[in-house]
């Protein structure tokens, strides 16, 4: 296992125990209702683990990137729905708060995301994906407002929480550079949570459109400047996708788990099927993968909490992972043999949960395309 610092190693460790204790036995039920219980959530706060960058005076645990990214890890390897809520809250909400947020922001939203409250991050439209400046929802002011219009789409966290960062266009001929970031309360008026998606994995995350008809949001809830909101969604992104690295390392590492564990014990031929060279060497190029794709995404939370450029080493750690994990799980299942395929083992659920890991956050093309420009200059 990569080398960590004692207390670093302590933490992982201590939130791993954590979900070992309180996350697994809910799993199964979670994935089939598709719903993460409110009383667990609760727990995740009293736990430190949802406002983990938020300094000690705001309510936070006042701990670095780094250890957000060893929490998401550690609650992934036991079900990524989980993590996914504390990586979002963590790497996308929270961070965004603490770089562009007004000091009258900080003092608002920060102690209730760090106490009770969940985040939630609304970027994607139905005509804006991979093409994430192409918004269609319009800002318009009104003196002391902005009235926002529009829908998103895929929208991570969104059934749980009540504050929102929303990203829409006051000038849709300036392209990006119309962009501005909200940050918006669920009760303002005109905000309603829409439909929820019905995934093929991490169910137990939600995944909501977002309805704004008309929804007034005071000038003061501009999170950073007017007309810079792509610099607000490009910089947190960048930290999200290590975090997305987080999760698909967590993820694969559980799946490898189940793995070893399994061949151990399942007997084919007189011997447990982990004497058969074929098995082993399979289960050591899934571990050498594993480990890489772990160094690079700590070596890209390092970077970032060194404060020095990590645009390269997020989108590699993020594309990375993201393949392992699909390979590792991949590779479960089939060790698993029948028993894979069916919900009564864990190496299913694991397997569904892993292909998300290319899509949200940056696709593999675009991550890719990222990778190529920083070479290329």
């Amino acid at each position: 296992m990569t080398t960590l610092h004692e207390d670093e190693a302590l933490f992982r460790d201590s939130v791993y125990e954590f979900a070992d204790r309180e996350i697994r036995p809910l799993v199964r039920e979670m994935d089939e209702q598709a719903s993460i219980p409110r009383q667990l959530i609760d727990r995740l706060f009293e736990l430190g683990v949802m406002g983990i960058e938020i300094p000690k005076a705001r309510g936070g645990s006042g701990a670095q990137f780094f250890h957000a990214v060893l929490a998401v890890e550690a609650l992934s390897r036991v079900d990524p729905s989980v993590g996914v809520l504390v990586d979002v809250q963590n790497t996308l909400v929270v961070n965004a708060l603490l770089r562009w947020g007004s000091e009258e922001l900080k003092r608002g939203y920060l102690p209730p995301l760090a106490s009770g409250t969940v985040g939630a991050y609304a970027l994607s439209e139905a005509g804006s994906g991979s093409d994430a400046f192409g918004l269609a929802t319009r800002a318009t002011e009104s003196g002391e407002e902005f009235i926002l219009t529009g829908r998103k789409l895929w929208i991570t966290n969104a059934n749980e929480a009540d504050i929102f960062i929303v990203f829409a266009t006051i000038n849709p001929d300036a392209g990006y550079r119309g962009i501005t970031a909200f940050v918006v309360e669920r009760g303002f008026e005109g905000f309603s949570v829409g439909k929820k998606e019905d995934k093929l994995g991490i169910r137990a995350s939600s995944t909501c459109e977002l309805l704004l008809e008309e929804c007034r949001v005071p000038r003061a809830n501009v999170l950073g400047e007017v007309g810079k909101g792509y610099k607000v969604a490009i910089e947190t992104l960048n930290e999200g996708r290590i975090g997305i690295g987080a999760q698909m390392i967590g993820l694969a590492q559980g799946a490898f788990d189940h793995a070893v564990h399994y061949t151990r014990e399942r007997k084919q031929f007189g011997k447990a099927i982990s004497e058969f060279q074929g098995v082993q060497f399979q289960l050591a190029r899934a571990a050498t993968d594993l480990e890489a794709a772990r160094l690079m995404v700590y070596n890209a939370a390092r970077l970032r909490d060194a404060r020095v450029p990590f645009l390269k080493e997020a989108a590699m750690c993020k594309l990375f992972s993201s393949e392992v994990a699909e390979r590792v799980t991949s590779l479960a299942v089939n060790l698993f043999g029948g028993y894979g395929f069916v919900k009564d083992y864990p190496v299913e659920k694991l397997y569904r949960d892993a292909k998300i890991g290319q899509i949200y956050e940056g696709t593999s093309n675009l991550q890719l395309q990222t990778i190529a420009k920083q070479i290329l200059g």
